[in-house]
This record gives C-alpha cells, structure tokens and sequence, in this order.
C-alpha cells in the first residue's frame, strides 16, 4: 500500500503545477491587455461611454476619441483643467450625432459647460446626469430628441446659469422646485416640448433677469401674477392654448378678450388698458360702455381728420398757403374694398398731441438723407396742450420699384413696429400713408447721432467721449437690440445697426432708430425725390448730403460678412455682427473702413490682428482715451466683446442678450 500512496503524492504535485502554470500565464496576459485601456484617465472613460452611445456619426467628429492616450484634453469639443487634466466643457453641437445620454457622463465632477445642441439625441436624460456635475454652468441640449420628464435631480445644478432644453419631446409637469436654481440669471428655455400642468407660482421667485420661454408647450391654467412672471412678455406663455391671464389677450373665465387689431401678433398693443381678472357683471358692462364710447370718438376724429385734410388740400391748390411741410399730394378718400385706404394720419401714442395740420403748418429742416429717404427736423407752432417749439423728426420714405406696400401690408408692419417701446429704442408715434407719400413721425434726439459725436460732422460741438460715456453708450444700445431681437416670435431683426442709427441725447443717453424700415422693405432704393424747403438752410444742406455719401461708402463694413453672397437673409446674429463694430469704433475712435492709408483694412481685422499680435494697447484704443489708465481692463473686457460678436461664424457669435449682460458686469471704478 506504500507505493500506492507515494504514487498518489506525485499526481497530486504534478496537478498543483500545472494549475500555478495556468494561473500565471492568465495574470501575463491579463496584464498585457489591462495597461492599454487603463492608461486613460476616469473622465477619458466617461467620454468613450458616450462614443459608444453613439450609433451616427457622420461628421468624424469622434474619431479622435481613443483609448491610446492617457487624457482626453486633446480629443475634438473637449476642453479641460491646466492643473489636473480634468474635462471641463464638452462642446459638440450640430454635429448630426445620434444615440443617447449614458449615465457616465454625470462622472464629469469638474463639467462647467455641456452644448449638445442640434444633434439627434434621445431615450431620456439619465437622472444621474446631474447628480456629481453641480459645477455646471451651462447646458444646451436644445434641438435634440429627448423625452420623459425633467430629472429630479436637475434641481441639484446650483452653479447653472444658462440653461436650454428647448425643442426636444421633453414632457411631465414643470417641477416647482426649479427655483433651487439659485445662480440661474441668463435663459431657462423649456419651449416647444410637450410640459403639461400649470406653470409653478414659484417661478415669480426666479430672478428678474432670468429670460424665462415656455412657449408651444401643453401648459394650462392661469399665469400666476407673482414676481418676475410679471416681468415677462407675452411671447414667453404663446403657443399653450390652455393657458390664460396677462400678458396674454386670452383672459381666463371670469374675463374678458382684450381686442387687437392685429390677432396674428402675439404682442399686445402699446397703448392698453390692464384689467383685473376678477370682475363682476356690472363692471364688464361698464367696459363695454367705455369701448363703444371710444370706437364712436375715432369715428368722429377720423371724419374730422378728413374734413381737415380737404381743406387743407383746397387751400393747397388755390396757392394761399405759405411756407411750411410742402406735401406733393394729400388723399382722404377710403376705398370702398377696404383693401386700401389714402391719406391716413395715425396717431399710435395717445400721449402724442401734434395732427397732421400741425405738422403741415410747422417749420421744417432737412437733417438727414439715406436710402430709405429723408429725415426732417419739424417744429411745431404749438397748439392745446402741445408747447410752441415741440420738435418731432419725420422720415419720409422712399419708394421701392414695386411702387411700396399697400395700406393693409403697411399697416400690419408700421403698427407691430410701434408696439416696440423700450428707453434705448427711438418710439414711433404716428405714422401718415397716402398711395404716393408715407411719413413715419418719431422723437427728436437732438444730439445727434454717434457717428457725428465720435467722427464729427455738421453739427460737432461736443467734447471727445470719456470712457464712461462710451461705456453707458454701449451698455444701453446693448439692451435696446436685446429688447427688439427677444419682443416677438417673429424673430424681429434691426438690420441696419450702424453708428448713423444710434442717436444721443444732452445726457448721451443713446437710443437706436430706424427699427422697422428693413421690414417695410425701404432700405434697397436710392431716393429720387428732392424736397425744398424755403426755410431750409442750404449750407447745412450741402454739408449733410456730403456726410451721407461717405457714411454709405462705409456702410458695407458694418454688414455681416454672410450678407456679402447675392441672396443672403438678415439674421438677428447679423444684427450682433454689427454692433460689435459699433462697439469697436467707440474704443478706437476709427471708421469701419480705416480708408487707403492702412491699405484699406476693415476695422475688425486691424483691431483681430492686433490682438493677436498683442501689440499695446495705446496703438489701438482711441487717443483720447489714453488719459483714463485706471480703465485699462474694462477697455480691454470691452474689446473681447466687440471680438467675439465680430466672429466670421454667426454660430459663433453670442445672443444679444449675453453681449448685452456682459457689457453690464463691466463697472466704472
């Protein structure tokens, strides 16, 4: 039996050997293989998670993203940390990507900024997303595919500021708890998904400047009247035909409809009564007395008006009258198709006391000419409540080879661009339509524009900007385009923003001007009618005629370089393009066009390259700012706006309303 069992020992030897054999060789290979992907670091292996999403890819975009290096930093639309290697914005927008959101992406702890914007991404956000990345910033995963409800632990993101979910199929209630949001102070879009439920009370407590859109939702009930919801247009609650109550004209049951001449604008007009909306039976009938009583009043003033103007009219053929607002031709009479009507005065501020006999009577001055037509300066003899001496500037308007809008198309436009009253936007008060005359009545901003101010012209006679000035100039022509680019779903667009447009007045308080006439289609025909004037002075004439023909040689330098291409469309991006060079021409002090002594140089490349070859400040800024050396880096946090809204690429290039918020964190120390 011995021998047996010594025979037994060897087997079981051999056995353990070959097992340890095995054992080792699984290790070799295993460690052979493992240093390849373990190599890259943890936020490297939350972003191969994504790829691995990701099923469409058809740019490349991702083909960078590989296991073989040990950090991400250099992987296309990924930024990261100079100290840790730590991925800190993720930037992949419009790239046709399609797949999902994995749940590694919320392992990104140091994440400031994710735009995922216009790609094809869908299934739900993971509620893991937000539950490590509170560094968040910004998030943009607008013009996607998403669905399924807001995660629970959105509210988590404490650092957010801008914050875009729009166009998705996102659905589920708006979660009250969105004011955990405490950095939020720039967008909370949330529009055309499918939110249903009322609007939460408590996002009155969102901050005032917080620009809030929920826009073509399934959103029902009353908009709650509380804190900065009030602030709120109209234009943030369309699109959710459940809703009701102000600002919207659909009043909630126990209102009324507010009536607007034009339903098709979701604004409502300038001049409105507000209503309470609870309201007994006896004071809805009171309401409707005040209306009819109103209605009966424009009946009479208009019959008025036409007495008036054939009177006016008759007195102009039998040659008694002298001086004054020559008019060519003046029609009163109303088509009987109501498709058109001649000779129409329309007063859109109630404010406003001047008639149209005021305005042919008044005294008036030639101050400026464009393609649009020409500017007189009219000033009035004074009547009633009206002071002698009221000035009002009255653009009379080119018309286009087409023979110009009819009085249906022109009112619909004229009027929509009325409803635009903001402190920096110049307001439009009436406006006058005849088949062959068409008048647009404004303020009178005496000081001029900022062209004559920074470049000088007929009427300079104020001392050079100071910084402060320039920055005030900037800041509050800044809010003015924010205000008309975010007033109207439609999209509204200036499309002629240029140092001419931007007018001051004794406070250098700026105000922009000509909103309007590129929707009116006036801009694109050279005038061709002259206006005399026997009380005109000539010289002043001579002079501003001169300065027109070199302000439209330059006028090309503030166009976006998309527009230069036959058929190009204005985009609001086209507008932010040319206030960058407005805002670059009040810190150099120089024309768009730097003319043939720099080699004709447009003024954004000169300043771009100067920059970049970061040449002194002194050989860029205007001279006569050299003085304020204690301005230097609002001088210089000013130029890099100026730049970014300058980019070559609108996609690139900022909304007005983080150019204009920016502008505003630049203080006077």
């Amino acid at each position: 039996m011995l021998p047996h069992k010594n025979n037994n020992n060897i087997h079981t030897s051999i056995s353990i050997s070959n097992i340890i054999t095995l054992l080792f060789l699984y290790l070799y290979l295993c460690l052979s293989i493992i240093p390849l992907t373990s190599s890259l670091n943890s936020d490297g292996l939350s972003l191969l998670a994504l790829k691995a999403a990701i099923d469409l890819d058809p740019t490349g975009i991702l083909t960078s993203w590989s296991d073989s290096v040990p950090t991400p930093c250099n992987w296309e639309g990924v930024s990261c940390t100079t100290n840790n290697d730590r991925v800190t914005q993720l930037t992949l927008p419009s790239k046709s990507l399609s797949g999902y959101l994995p749940s590694e992406l919320g392992q990104l702890t140091e994440l400031t900024s994710l735009i995922l914007h216009n790609n094809n991404f869908s299934k739900t956000i993971p509620s893991s997303l937000f539950n490590a990345t509170n560094k968040l910033i910004v998030l943009d995963l607008s013009h996607n595919s998403l669905s399924g409800p807001l995660p629970l632990s959105f509210t988590s993101l404490k650092s957010l500021i801008h914050c875009d979910l729009s166009s998705n199929f996102l659905n589920g209630s708006i979660p009250d708890s969105l004011t955990e949001l405490t950095a939020l102070t720039g967008t909370l879009n949330l529009s055309f998904n499918s939110f249903s439920g009322g609007i939460p009370a408590s996002l009155g407590n969102l901050p005032v400047e917080v620009s809030l859109d929920l826009r073509d939702n399934n959103l029902t009930g009353e908009i709650p009247q509380v804190g900065s919801l009030l602030n709120q247009g109209p234009t943030a609650f369309s699109g959710n035909p459940g809703l009701c109550g102000f600002p919207l004209r659909d009043l909630c049951p126990d209102g009324e409809r507010v009536p607007d001449r034009l339903p098709e604008d979701p604004n409502p007009n300038p001049i409105a009564i507000q209503t309470g909306s609870a309201q007994d039976q006896k004071q809805r009938s009171g309401l409707l007395v005040v209306v009819v009583v109103v209605l009966v009043s424009l009946g009479a003033v208009v019959v008025l008006m036409s007495v008036l103007v054939l009177r006016r009219r008759k007195r102009l053929n039998e040659g008694e009258e002298e001086g004054g607002f020559e008019k060519r031709k003046v029609e009163s009479e109303v088509l009987g198709s109501g498709e058109e009507q001649k000779g129409r005065f329309v007063v859109l501020d109630e404010g406003f006391g001047l008639e149209l006999e005021d305005l042919l009577r008044a005294s008036a001055y030639v101050v400026g000419k464009s393609r649009s037509g020409i500017v007189y300066k009219v000033v009035g003899v004074g009547k009633g409540l009206v002071p002698a001496g009221t000035a009002v500037a009255v653009r009379r308007l080119s018309e286009g080879d087409d023979g110009g809008l009819r009085f249906k198309e022109f009112e619909y436009e004229v009027e929509g661009i009325g409803r635009v009253r903001h402190p920096n936007v110049v307001p439009l008060r009436a406006y006058y339509y005849a088949s062959d005359e068409k008048l647009l009545i404004t303020d009178f901003i005496r000081n001029g524009s900022l062209h004559t101010v920074l470049h000088g012209g007929p009427s300079d006679s104020l001392p050079p900007l100071s910084w402060p000035a320039r920055l005030k100039i900037a800041q509050g022509t800044a809010r003015g385009l924010m205000y008309i680019h975010e007033f109207s779903g439609r999209k509204y667009v200036h499309g002629n923003i240029k140092s001419t447009k931007i007018l001051l007045d004794d406070d250098l308080h700026p105000y922009i001007s000509g909103f309007g006439l590129t929707r009116l289609g006036l801009g694109m025909s050279k005038s061709t009618t002259t206006f005399t004037h026997r009380r005109q002075n000539s010289n002043q004439s001579i002079v501003t005629s001169a300065m027109s023909s070199k302000v439209a040689a330059s006028s090309k330098n503030y166009m976006a370089p998309e527009l230069r291409v036959t058929g190009a469309k204005f985009t609001q991006k086209c507008d932010v393009y040319s206030f960058g060079i407005v805002l670059l021409e009040l810190l150099t002090g120089r024309l768009p066009d730097l003319g043939p002594e720099n080699d004709q140089k447009e003024l954004e490349s000169f300043v771009r390259i100067a920059f970049r070859e970061e040449q002194p400040l002194s050989e860029i800024i205007d001279p006569a700012l050299l003085p304020e050396v204690n301005a230097k880096k609002q001088v210089v946090a000013a130029f890099h706006v100026a730049l970014n809204c300058t980019e070559l690429d609108p996609e690139l290039r900022p909304k007005m309303r983080t150019v204009s918020e920016s502008l505003d964190h630049i203080k006077i120390q």
